[in-house]
């Protein structure tokens, strides 16, 4: 789900999967990427929509500008979204109350604009012909712009600026009869990376992309006897265990999954593919207690940190995480290289996300509302900095002048991604590709730009490596990894309509 709209200086798509340099500062957490969602459903259970506000809470870390739950009771649907954090706007037992039924659906949104509007607070639905339909989705369609003038064209009439709205019209005017005939039909007419949940009187489904990109999982609760089973489709593992379902599978690339009474069930209306997922949902973007595509986060990151020791030794002191994201990666350098494991940096959990800043002066010392340093552990010190990723650099500068301020000696940067040098289309808010870092300045410039004695990135080979491949090669192009590189897996048909001259 993203805004559609177009940059009038560069004609680039901006939005939570597109490169958008509107946002105010304060949006961009740490200077980071950012997942713009995540989705949960459940089918069969008692207090659905409670179930899913859990898995919600467990999935916060994937979008906390909004968040929204449609529930079903056998014979009407119920909604409630509101923006901020699900604990906002799910903790009033009132609010659950008018959630009743034994199925739901829900969103959390990452919004990429300065105005979060409640109209484009998922998950969507609609009246149709066989029904209401609520649709969750996590992702971008990178031919939505294109269809959605088609669309208009023929007479549909937008309330959102999503592109998830796309999938209801496409639905809506769609010739077969069945819902899953419709969603097929709407499937096969998109391009771009997601996954999605929906919900209908008679199912719950879940989808994702024919090359994978996007994550979604399926999970089970045992039945009480004489009763089935409860279901559970979501974005992450880490959403399973709050609710105590046990993993199953992963949706795989191109499948629907479709789960009624009757139990559940495949189909799949693509051609085989070869998987393409996100490789930053290993490197930032998954919770760590989380298991990804079959690997577990926690220990994917350590080994980061491992091979990045092995490729980037340094003679230092101490390691110390840019929390909370380098931390796995830096217990591995750690490890790898014998120097200690310290934490210098300390993080503030309790700073919104949306802090007013209302002078320059304050704007200025943002960065020290969410991080401070441990002066004793780097005072005098050799330090070595473990962070994921640069992205502009701007808050790795005042990370390292803080460092330096609490006395450290020398300061060094190692970051567990290779640098970030094109845009991603596909589900990540990122620049554009003008304001990134590395594809601007060579390595040597951006040391000295973000203030490190010695700054080093790992290798694609080392990454493949800490994911078990002998190196990026024998991986077969296992996974995306756009953002490094620059090879686009998915065609991006509105970019290249507005940028026909202008690589992304």
């Amino acid at each position: 789900m993203s805004r559609i709209r177009f940059s009038a200086s560069s004609g680039s798509p901006t939005g939570a999967c597109a490169p958008n340099d509107d946002v105010p500062a304060q949006w961009h957490d740490d200077d980071k990427p950012h997942e713009e969602c995540g989705v949960f459903g459940v089918w069969n259970t008692k207090g659905a929509s409670a179930l899913t506000a859990l898995g919600l809470h467990a999935l916060q870390h994937r979008g906390q500008e909004a968040t929204g739950i449609v529930s079903y009771d056998g014979e009407r649907f119920h909604t409630h979204k509101g923006l901020g954090l699900v604990g906002d706007v799910f903790g009033d037992a009132n609010v659950m109350a008018t959630l009743p039924g034994h199925s739901a659906v829900g969103h959390n949104r990452y919004a990429t604009t300065g105005a979060t509007l409640i109209r484009n607070v998922q998950p969507l639905f609609a009246d149709f012909e066989f029904g209401g339909l609520a649709v969750a989705h996590n992702g971008n369609l990178t031919n939505a712009e294109t269809l959605r003038k088609a669309l208009v064209r023929r007479g549909c009439i937008f309330q959102s600026t999503t592109d998830s709205e796309v999938f209801i019209h496409l639905i809506a005017i769609s010739l077969y009869a069945s819902v899953e005939d419709r969603l097929i039909d709407a499937l096969k007419q998109v391009l771009g990376a997601y996954s999605l949940v929906a919900l209908s009187r008679d199912a719950l489904m879940g989808v994702r992309d024919p090359l994978g990109v996007r994550p979604l999982i399926l999970g089970q609760i045992p039945g009480e006897e004489g009763e089935g089973p409860t279901w559970v489709l979501a974005s992450e593992t880490c959403a399973l265990d709050i609710v105590g379902a046990e993993f199953v599978r992963d949706v795989e690339p191109g499948e629907i999954v479709v789960i009624n009474d009757e139990g559940i069930r495949s189909i799949r209306p693509f051609d085989s593919k070869q998987s393409r997922f996100c490789v930053f949902e290993y490197i930032y973007f998954a919770r760590p207690d989380s298991v990804m595509d079959g690997k577990a986060v926690y220990d994917t990151r350590k080994q980061i940190g491992v091979e990045l020791a092995r490729e980037s030794a340094v003679e230092a002191d101490v390691i110390v995480p840019v929390p909370d994201s380098g931390v796995p990666s830096a217990m591995g350098y750690s490890v790898a290289s014998g120097i200690p494991f310290e934490l210098g940096i300390i993080r503030n959990h309790y700073v919104g996300r949306t802090f007013i800043e209302p002078t320059d002066q304050i704007r200025n010392l943002g960065v020290k509302l969410k991080h401070s340093t441990n002066r004793p552990v780097l005072d005098g010190k050799r330090v070595v900095l473990v962070d994921d990723s640069i992205v502009r650099g701007t808050t790795s500068r005042k990370i390292v002048d803080m460092v330096r301020a609490a006395g450290a000696k020398e300061v060094h940067m190692r970051i567990s991604s290779p640098p970030t040098m094109h845009s991603c289309f596909y589900g990540i808010d990122t620049p554009e590709r003008s304001k990134l870092l590395a594809a601007q300045h060579n390595l040597e410039e951006m040391a000295e730009l973000i203030g490190v004695d010695s700054l080093a990135f790992i290798s694609f080979d080392g990454l493949y490596r800490a994911l078990g491949y002998k190196d990026r090669q024998g991986a077969c192009n296992r996974y995306c990894d756009a953002c490094f590189t620059g090879d686009y897996p998915i065609e991006l048909v509105d970019y290249n309509a507005e940028n026909p001259t202008t690589p992304a």
